[in-house]
């Protein structure tokens, strides 16, 4: 095989594209690739993510689900400054990289199989995962907290999801998604690794779009940490196959309200917020499975992490808004973390940077 499929903590591999977690030992799965990355092997008239396909070796090209996403625009903002607008995908987040990967390595299985599957969100995710499952033909159950935004609410309902509002905090939203009932498959975004393999494919359209010499640093928005790993992953692989001479410094961005991976990783403590409060609604993992993962991986990279406040946000929403980029609060989270390092003098504006701009301003419930 091409891949292999293995437990983060036992090693132990796993057969099973349906397993969400390691059947030995109940740890998350990661997933390695045995193959190395070809420039040659791109489909170059191929502009989605599946110009790719072939570093993907657990899909057939012929089961492929797509809604054109991927090859989103990498867009000069300012001097040495570049925007990747993930905002662009299919349902306006980059969440749709791991769907379409997700979905087109399951739904054979899944329809075989009967029932329905079921996925926890805090919006993005859940609106995505329920497009493709339209698209394949699949029943799909989401559950969100309850105060999930309500355009993201809508827009998952709109593709024929059945939504289940959760009271309580993000964990025991994931719980019920996670509760065994006859004929549901649970696919969950963030300990599902195939999602996670997906957003790899983000790593591979920067450096291509960078001529392969990938910037100095890149900026991106870090809850439940399916982005970061997926990217971090990619640039490895790039990295391993001698495509490119190095992997950025990965700069892991998050709210002062949800920042266990910033306090864990400069090794301080973390205090959870009794209610959440931040704009930034779709960070809000504060005791992310993938933690101690992100953190190894993070100081593996040597790559650094940086917590804003409220006022750093809402200030970079707005002036990203009156350049022209409308983004969700999450997504400016990444650029107002540039801004402090910036003017901390953690980076010097010659350095190359690219900011990963991940969901679209219209998911926002906040008003002018």
């Amino acid at each position: 095989m091409n891949y292999e499929i293995k437990c983060s903590e036992c090693g132990k591999p796993s057969f099973n594209l349906l397993d969400f977690k390691c059947p030995s030992c109940g740890k998350p799965l990661i997933v390695k690739q045995k193959i190395k990355f070809n420039v040659k092997q791109i489909y170059r008239d191929n502009h989605s993510l599946w110009r790719y396909v072939k570093f993907f070796p657990y899909i057939k090209e012929t089961e492929i689900i797509t809604l054109g996403e991927g090859w989103t625009p990498l867009v000069k903002f300012s001097g040495n400054v570049y925007f990747k607008l993930e905002s662009l995908n299919p349902t306006g987040s980059f969440k749709d990289r791991g769907s379409t990967v997700l979905i087109s390595a399951l739904y054979k299985p899944l329809k075989r199989a009967g029932g329905y599957i079921s996925e926890d969100s805090s919006g993005n995710a859940g609106a995505s995962i329920a497009a493709y499952a339209a698209n394949a033909g699949l029943k799909v159950k989401i559950y969100v907290p309850e105060n999930v935004a309500g355009p993201k609410f809508n827009q998952t309902q709109f593709y024929g999801a059945e939504v289940v509002k959760i009271v309580g905090n993000r964990s025991q939203v994931a719980e019920a998604a996670q509760k065994v009932e006859k004929g549901k498959f649970y696919i969950g975004h963030i300990l599902h690794p195939l999602f996670r393999d997906g957003v790899r494919s983000l790593a591979y359209e920067i450096a291509e779009q960078c001529d392969w010499h990938v910037p100095e640093r890149i900026y991106l928005p870090v809850s439940a940490g399916t982005l970061f790993l997926g990217v971090l992953e990619g640039f490895r692989h790039l990295a391993e196959s001698d495509v490119i001479e190095e992997i950025p410094k990965i700069v892991a961005c998050q709210t002062r309200q949800v920042s266990p991976l910033y306090h864990c990783f400069k090794g301080l403590r973390y205090t959870q917020p009794e209610k959440l409060t931040s704009i930034a609604d779709a960070l809000v993992s504060v005791n992310p499975p993938l933690l101690d993962i992100m953190v190894k991986d993070l100081k593996r990279a040597k790559g650094d992490a940086v917590a804003v406040e409220e006022k750093e946000i809402m200030d970079a929403f707005k002036e990203l808004a009156r350049k022209g980029f409308f983004v969700e609060p999450s997504s400016a989270v990444s650029y107002a973390a540039y801004k402090k390092q910036l003017q901390n003098r953690k980076l010097s504006k010659g350095d190359r940077t690219a900011i990963i701009l991940t969901g679209h301003g219209l998911k926002t419930p906040l008003k002018p």
